[in-house]
Order: C-alpha cells, then sequence, then structure tokens
C-alpha cells in the first residue's frame, strides 16, 4: 500500500514543478501589471489547470485520510472493547478468587470441628450411643457430602480463575496488537495530512492568483468597454444602441455579436422594474424580485452630502441636504414610467445611496458612477412616489444595502461576485428576469421583462463606414478566429495580436491578417480563409453563453465563450465589442 503513497506524493511534487513557466510568459505576481489582457487570460487558464490537476492528485489523498480515519475509528472502537472485556475480566478473577478463599475457609472451618469432635469423641463411642446403625451412617454420608461440595467448588472456582488468567493474557495481546496498529495509521494519516496541507497551501496561492489575474484582466477589459460609453444607468445618459439587423453594411457573408443587456446586469433592472410595473407587480414585488433583503425601515431623518467627483468621498462638497430632498434630486428613470417603477427606483437610490456613504457620513458624487443628481428637483411624478416611499430603505442584519441596478439586464441578473469579483453580498442574487421558462432565444425575446429597452439586444459598437454598423466580414471574422487559435498554439505571439486599426498597446508590430495565418500554418495550425458559419450555445437556466462553433473552409473549431469574447473585443475592430455574458450571432 506504501507505494501508492509515494506515488501521490511524487504526482504533487511535479505538480508544484510544473507551475513555474507557462509558454514563455512571465506570470508572476510582479509582472502582472505588465500583461496584456489575452496574456493574463493564458496566465489564468494555466494557474486553473494547474489547480485543477492539484485537486485531482489531493483527492485520492483526501479519500486515503477519510479510510484511515475510519479504520482508526474501529481500532480504536476495538481497543475500548478489549479494555472493557479486559476490566470486567479482571474484576470476575478477583471475584472467584474471593470466593474461592471464602469457600476454602468455610471448608477448612468444617474440617477442624470433624477433627476436634473426632478427637473429644471416638467413633465407637458415637455409634454405640447412637440410636441405630443407620443413623450413623447417614451422619458419615452426609459430612463426606458436604465436604465433597466443597471440594467441587474450590476446584471449578479454581479452573474459572485459570481460564480468567488465559482470557486475561490474551485480551492485553490483542491490545497490544490494536495499540501498535493504530500508532502505524496515526503516523501514516499525519503524514497524508500533513501533505495535503501543503497541497491546499499551493491550490490557495493558486486560487489568489487566478483571482488576482482576473481582477488585472478585468480592469483591462474595462478599459476598452469604457471607449463604448455606455451608460450603467439610465441616468447615465440616452440608451443609444442601434439594432444593426435594420442596418445594410453594404456586404452580404456579413456576421454581427448581439449581446443582450448593459452594463453589468447586478441589483435591480431598471427596464425589468418598468416591465414588471406594467404588468400590475407592486413595487415590493419588484424589488423582491431583484434583491434579497429582511425587511424595510424608515431612515428618513439622514442627511446627505453631495460631491464634484467620480467617487464617494473625493472632491468638493456641493450640495447638503436631507436625505428625502436628495431623493427628489434624483434623475434615473423617466418621470412617465408606472408608478410602481417610480416607487421602486426611488427606494432603491435611497438603499444604496445610506450605505455606500456609511448613513451620510461621506460624500457621494452626482454622477452615473454613484447615481446621477442635479440640483433642481425632478417633480412631478418621481416627487410623489419619493412621498408615498418617504424614508424607506432595504435592510439586511439592521443595515442599508448597496442596492445596485442598472438599465437593462438582458433577461437575467447576477450577483456581485459574479460580475466584479470579491465576496459575495447576499442581497444579489441570480435571476431569470421572465414571466415563464426559457427555452431558447425567441422565449427570451418574448419573455423578458426588459425586453422592451433598446439595449435589451443590440451589437456594440461601430465603425465609420458600413453604415456605421457593427457587422464583420467573413474574412474578419476569419481572422479573429485565426488569433485566437495561433494564440492557443503559441502564447509568445501574444503583444502582435491586438487589433489592427489601432496602435499596438504593447508597442511593438501587429500582424495582418496574412501574417497570422502564416504564423499559423508554420506552428502546424490549419488557417481560415472565410467563414461559413458562426453559432452559440447557451445555458438559459442562468443566462450565459457557454460555446461558439465556427465552420468554413479549414473545418469547424468550438470555443469556450469566455476565450472567445477576450479574442474577440482584442482584435475586432474600431470599437465593436461584445458586451455581456449573453450573446448570439447574426448572419446577414
Amino acid at each position: 500500500m506504501k507505494w501508492r503513497y509515494f506515488l501521490l506524493l511524487v504526482i504533487m511534487l511535479s505538480l508544484g514543478a510544473g507551475m513555474r513557466s507557462v509558454a514563455a510568459i512571465d506570470c508572476s505576481e510582479g509582472n502582472i501589471n505588465n500583461l496584456a489582457i489575452e496574456q493574463l487570460e493564458i496566465c489564468k487558464n494555466e494557474s486553473q489547470k494547474e489547480l485543477d490537476m492539484s485537486l485531482a492528485a489531493t483527492a485520492p489523498l483526501e479519500t486515503e485520510i477519510k479510510k484511515l480515519g475510519a479504520r482508526i475509528a474501529a481500532l480504536q472502537k476495538g481497543i475500548n472493547t478489549a479494555l472493557a472485556k479486559l476490566k470486567t475480566t479482571e474484576i470476575g478473577i478477583k471475584e472467584r478468587s474471593e470466593k474461592v478463599s471464602t469457600q476454602y475457609l468455610v471448608l477448612a472451618v468444617k474440617i477442624r470441628g470433624m477433627y476436634i469432635r473426632l478427637r473429644s469423641e471416638p467413633l465407637w463411642v458415637s455409634l454405640l450411643s447412637s440410636s441405630s446403625m443407620g443413623e450413623a451412617r447417614r451422619e458419615l454420608a452426609y459430612r463426606q457430602e458436604s465436604n465433597d461440595k466443597d471440594k467441587q467448588v474450590i476446584v471449578s472456582l479454581v479452573q474459572e480463575i485459570g481460564q480468567l488468567e488465559e482470557d486475561k493474557k490474551t485480551l492485553e495481546k490483542q491490545k497490544e496488537q490494536l495499540s501498535k496498529l493504530q500508532a502505524e495509521l496515526d503516523k501514516q494519516n499525519l503524514f497524508f495530512q500533513a501533505e495535503v496541507k501543503k497541497a491546499k497551501a499551493y491550490q490557495s496561492d493558486l486560487s489568489g492568483k487566478i483571482a488576482q489575474l482576473s481582477s488585472k484582466q478585468q480592469q483591462l477589459l474595462a478599459e476598452k468597454l469604457g471607449s463604448l460609453n455606455l451608460p450603467t444607468s439610465l441616468g447615465g445618459g440616452a440608451l443609444s444602441c442601434t439594432d444593426d439587423r435594420k442596418l445594410d453594411p453594404g456586404f452580404s457573408n456579413a456576421y454581427a455579436f448581439f449581446t443582450y443587456g448593459i452594463p453589468h446586469r447586478v441589483g435591480m433592472d431598471q427596464y425589468g422594474a418598468y416591465g414588471r410595473a406594467k404588468e400590475g407587480q407592486t413595487y415590493d414585488q419588484i424589488l423582491k424580485s431583484y434583491f434579497n433583503f429582511d425587511d424595510y425601515r424608515d431612515e428618513g431623518n439622514r442627511t446627505i452630502k453631495v460631491n464634484n467627483s467620480n467617487e464617494i468621498g473625493k472632491g468638493s462638497i456641493v450640495w447638503t441636504g436631507s436625505l428625502e430632498e436628495y431623493i427628489k434630486r434624483i434623475y434615473e428613470i423617466p418621470s412617465s414610467w408606472p408608478s410602481a417603477a417610480l416607487e421602486a427606483q426611488a427606494i432603491a437610490a435611497r438603499s444604496y445611496a445610506l450605505a455606500v456613504t456609511n448613513n451620510g457620513e461621506q460624500s457621494i458624487c452626482a454622477n452615473q458612477h454613484c447615481q446621477v443628481f442635479k440640483a433642481e428637483p425632478k417633480g412631478g411624478d418621481w416627487d410623489s412616489a419619493v412621498g408615498r416611499t418617504t424614508g424607506k430603505v432595504m435592510v439586511v442584519d439592521g443595515k442599508a444595502i448597496t442596492a445596485w441596478y442598472a438599465s437593462t439586464a438582458g433577461g437575467y441578473t447576477f450577483t456581485n461576485s459574479d460580475i466584479w469579483g470579491g465576496s459575495q453580498r447576499s442581497w444579489t442574487k441570480r435571476l431569470r428576469d421572465t414571466h415563464g421558462d426559457v427555452g431558447g432565444w425567441g422565449d427570451l425575446q418574448s419573455k423578458a421583462y426588459d425586453r422592451d429597452s433598446p439595449c435589451f439586444y443590440a451589437a456594440q459598437g461601430w465603425r465609420t463606414q458600413y453604415n456605421k454598423s457593427a457587422w464583420l466580414k467573413s474574412e474578419e471574422v476569419a481572422d479573429i478566429v485565426n488569433v485566437l487559435l495561433l494564440a492557443q498554439r503559441d502564447s509568445s505571439t501574444q503583444n502582435h495580436l491586438s487589433q489592427i486599426d489601432k496602435p499596438n498597446p504593447d508597442g511593438t508590430d501587429t500582424w495582418d491578417m496574412e501574417k497570422v495565418k502564416s504564423e499559423l500554418r508554420n506552428k502546424g495550425g490549419k488557417s481560415f480563409n472565410s467563414i461559413s458559419n458562426v453559432s452559440v450555445s447557451a445555458d438559459f437556466g442562468i443566462g450565459k453563453t457557454a460555446n461558439v462553433m465556427v465552420s468554413g473552409d479549414a473545418g469547424s473549431q468550438t470555443f469556450s465563450a469566455n476565450d472567445f469574447i477576450n479574442y474577440f473585443n482584442l482584435r475586432a475592430p474600431a470599437n465593436i465589442q461584445i458586451v455581456g455574458p449573453l450573446f448570439n450571432i447574426e448572419k446577414k
């Protein structure tokens, strides 16, 4: 059995040695800030592979520890049973010994009495004085029988004591053997626990590294996403999403990548609240759909300070007033919307403001980086909705929740940790924001509460040519696919694979379509000149595209949606991007 333990240890040591380099990319913590998005993705994927391998290697060890634990427990039970029997046996020996001593004393007393009587009164005298010979014989017989019984008891007790002594020796031997075996298993158990502890520490380091890579990667992707100037909420500006299906790019065999919703999809979906209110839901039903919270509480006596920066607690204070006066000046959704949607927005805005400012201790910014505020009250139906919900905030454990919201979720919301990482806030939730089951794209289009949003289903980005659309040519999609295939074969090519129509962010030359195809072929891959079909598979339970399938003159390829998004956003021309987890492909 020990060879298995040695083999597992070798596997774990080899895993530790395997994390030193990743295809010529320096993935060390100190170099993360120097990596491009695609390089971060490779480092993250490699670290994830190492983590998965380590978990797979430690699984048998953990199973063995469980088995050892069960065996040790069984042995301890056996030892405890042996000890109990040994104690019982020792008590039995003591009791039997006491009985032998007592019986021996009784017999000795009887014999002594008989001897005294025989000396003081000879047997022939007793015979002559007896009423008959029969009585004399009977007396002798009784004495003899009594003595014989006493002797038999003594012999039986002595034999029983002997057996108990043998049992005691056997039990003591069993106890000694069990104790030795337990000590050996304890030693093995400690060894494996120490190895698993090392592996867990290694896995923890890998998890931290993956989280750090993901954080940096998301930061870079966010910078690219920022170039689209997508509003984070309705208050951030008019939604300018265009339905490219209605635009003719002037070429055929064109592809556009349509994303569901913008931008972050955490908390309340503003257009979803609009759709729910239209169908008769109350503000309470709307808010409980998007948040997990304990109850409402009145916090109307708080004071709010507004600053002129883009952050909490920064800049100069430009306005101070009561929480209610502050909420009257929030410009997040149209006043023409149904009253339940307005009331839900007022409570969400009030809760958010208190949570991020620590109940008014810090100042809040006045734009979409916080929530949109203007010096003049909004008035009208908004003012009425604020009045009907005066002071009301959502609380968890007695504290106002950070009630995030965004313009359009695209049919699905996510937890804060799904989108931004870090620890999950209990009030955020994954939600299929529809009025019924979703089995495909058609169901989602017809059943999503936020389907009226112009950004519910849109291709993001555009070029000055091709009717200012987001449509891509077949060869442009082929180029993105070739870039992804090349990066998978040789990660050292990453800094040459940025988009062609912008300066290279790594300060080197960017390879054009033909150069990418040539490099891919040189490394044993097949390059695409054109794409004939692109499709996706999606998980409509959680609202994420899972895989992207492409086919063309070089055959067929399948990519994970995450990989495809990263390389698409890296290579696609102009500011054309996929901006969310759920996307589909349209062909014209």
